[in-house]
């Protein structure tokens, strides 16, 4: 069963980097080229780089440990909650707490001051109090809901963890090396691939990209806890797809052979405007929409 495949990466726009001038040189290995001033992420390694990081999910889950979803810049909030709960497990994604890694045992006794507050607000204990005190408290558990509901039940430090943009997690980085926990990262042409186990080469800041990574390391854990093969999320949003292009062996096919993906982009995308910048992500979906390719032609013509 295919990880994923090279067309649902083209129409989440994992390929598009930043702009060239905001580039770091480390990156270079998985540049495949450049176009209108904007860096082409190489998706071959891109795909091997995911396969990689969904195996080692698979296995770390399979021997009774947890997985640590990260991911606090506002792109990626919704889909880092839903697909942790999605398949059970622990998500930051609103503010990353120095110490949350390597001052454990701080942020476990604020974790059981939440756990009281919330049992003192169904207890009656509320009723016995003043007004005054019951909004003090209610103010100190939704702070604490909003920075640790996401590791709640957390009772030991995670076996692994998965980060989205390494530039703006630079402290949950420091601290999961600093304990020798293993990391995967979603790293953009403006990030430093050194120092993380696990480097999967990719667009961090398109919600469809953030999306699809994240649902991919989900399935692994789902796959690891069920022990069995799970259909794995080839595109978003298009559930009424042929369930075949789902399904594939691990070996080179259609989907996994060589693209020669500047021309691909060359002949079907739509311009690039001169203004764009991701470090301004663009809220509306229509100025999103420009950068995208139309897949159906590139690989239309690939099949001929």
């Amino acid at each position: 069963m295919a990880v994923v495949t090279m067309k649902s990466l083209l129409e989440s726009g994992v390929h598009f980097g930043h702009q060239v001038k905001r580039w770091d040189p480390r990156m270079k290995k998985y540049i495949f080229a450049e176009r209108n001033g904007i860096h082409i992420i190489d998706l071959q390694k891109t795909i091997q780089a995911i396969k990689d990081a969904y195996e080692s999910v698979r296995k770390t889950v399979a021997a009774g440990k947890t997985v640590l979803f990260v991911g606090t810049k506002k792109q990626a909030q919704q889909a880092i909650q839903k697909e942790a709960e999605r398949c059970g497990m622990y998500f930051v994604n609103n503010r990353w707490l120095g110490g949350m890694l390597t001052n454990f045992v701080t942020i476990k006794r604020s974790l059981l001051r939440l756990k009281k507050l919330e049992k003192m607000e169904v207890d009656g204990t509320f009723e016995n109090l003043t007004k005054k005190e019951i909004a003090a408290l209610a103010k100190e558990r939704t702070k604490l809901q909003k920075n640790l509901g996401g590791i709640k039940e957390m009772k030991e430090l995670p076996g692994i963890l998965f980060i989205i943009d390494t530039r703006m997690e630079g402290i949950a980085v420091a601290e999961a090396q600093r304990m020798g926990i293993p990391i995967i990262a979603v790293v953009d042409t403006n990030c430093n691939p050194e120092g993380i186990d696990y480097p999967i080469p990719g667009n961090d800041d398109a919600i469809r990209a953030i999306s699809l990574f994240t649902s991919i390391i989900a399935n692994a854990v789902i796959e690891a806890d069920n022990e069995v093969g799970l259909k794995i999320i080839e595109t978003l949003g298009d559930e009424d797809e042929d369930q075949e292009s789902l399904m594939s062996d691990m070996s080179v096919k259609e989907d996994d052979q060589e693209v020669d993906i500047v021309a691909a982009i060359e002949k079907y995308s739509t311009e690039i405007p001169p203004e764009y910048d991701k470090d301004e992500v663009p809220e509306d979906e229509e100025k999103r929409d420009k950068i995208q390719v139309d897949v159906d032609k590139i690989y239309g013509e690939i099949g001929e």
